[in-house]
């Protein structure tokens, strides 16, 4: 892992309390694949731990829904959405905690977390795709991004997998480019990379002086002008503004994944051939994603509308003058 997340001491003096987050934390990071996830279930709980001044087996449910409903740093009440995060932040933690045999309950199964209302999601047409791409900057960073954006739209994969990826990911099998990934829950595989993403990405390189042939196995993907990886929360402060000039609506890295089984299904591929694209764990997982991401037709409406007399809207989708009012003319 590379990274202590609880406390910078050495292993053999870590209290048993604080070996166990630094265990729970070394879990969540292999399952999750998210560094970013993990330094936010990081913070929260040592925050949360800070505050309440107790050890896990001192905990009562009250110390934790004090704790999910009371203000943050700016001192305004928590959002329904943070209020659950903490929730779970802390269920997972004593998840672990009662696998491991450490204690035996869970104070967040006696608390109600809060109902939150779905967003709906949305992914991004092969117009808009299209509008997004050309407003792009044929510079290095424009470049650059222009790749990423490729990458995430033509292999859906997440946003985390996608900015892990170094030159020793990438390989050729006759004259085919794939790479490989480790992808959410230590799944991991190798695919064939299309080659618009690899051409887009050999261009990217050579804006920053780099032949792919010539990296070392271990330099990221994604240079920067330092020499360094870039950032996915810089990638994301640059989509705002690509967005923006291309008339879209603010959207996070994720609708590229969105973008990229819409596009799938678009073209045709069945749910089965779209849930081994995303990596899902079942077809009701991808069935209950596409359901959410397309909508729900409705094919019994126009029976309904003919049954109470509405002909005229059911076939124009205009409603009906009426009848019993004479018409207003200018």
């Amino acid at each position: 892992m590379g990274q202590s997340y609880a406390v910078a001491r050495p292993a053999e003096d870590l209290v048993g309390w604080e070996r166990a987050l630094v265990a729970f934390l070394v879990e969540k990071e292999r399952r999750s694949g998210s560094r970013r996830t993990v330094e936010g279930y990081s913070r929260m709980l040592q925050a949360f731990f800070g505050r309440v001044g107790k050890t896990p087996d001192e905990l009562t449910s009250q110390d934790v829904f004090v704790w999910a409903h009371s203000p943050g740093a700016s001192g305004k009440d928590p959002s329904p959405t943070t209020t659950a995060a903490r929730i779970a932040c802390v269920s997972s933690f004593f998840r672990f905690l009662i696998r491991m045999e450490i204690v035996s309950t869970n104070p967040c199964d006696r608390l109600e977390r809060p109902k939150l209302a779905q967003s709906t999601p949305r992914g991004l047409s092969a117009e808009e795709i299209r509008r997004l791409l050309a407003v792009l900057p044929d510079t290095s960073v424009g470049l650059r991004n222009r790749a990423i954006i490729l990458f995430l739209v033509l292999t859906g994969r997440r946003r985390e997998e996608v900015f892990r990826l170094t030159a020793g990911d990438l390989s050729l099998d006759s004259a085919v480019p794939y790479y490989q990934y480790r992808g959410k829950g230590g799944k991991s595989g190798r695919r064939e990379l299309p080659r618009p993403a690899y051409d887009a990405l050999r261009t990217a390189l050579r804006g920053f002086g780099r032949e792919l042939e010539e990296m070392a196995p271990e330099e990221s993907l994604w240079p920067t002008e330092a020499r360094t990886a870039v950032r996915s929360s810089t990638f994301y402060a640059s989509l705002q503004g690509y967005l923006r000039k291309a008339g879209l609506p603010r959207a996070g890295v994720h609708i590229f994944r969105h973008s990229a089984a819409k596009l799938r299904r678009d073209a045709g591929q069945s749910i089965e051939e779209v849930s081994r694209f995303l990596d899902h764990s079942s077809l009701a997982v991808t069935t209950t994603y596409l359901r959410r991401l397309e909508g729900q037709e409705d094919p019994g409406w126009q029976k309904v509308a003919e049954a109470i007399s509405l002909e005229e809207t059911a076939s124009t989708g205009l409603a009906p003058a009426s009848r019993s009012e004479p018409s207003i003319k200018e």
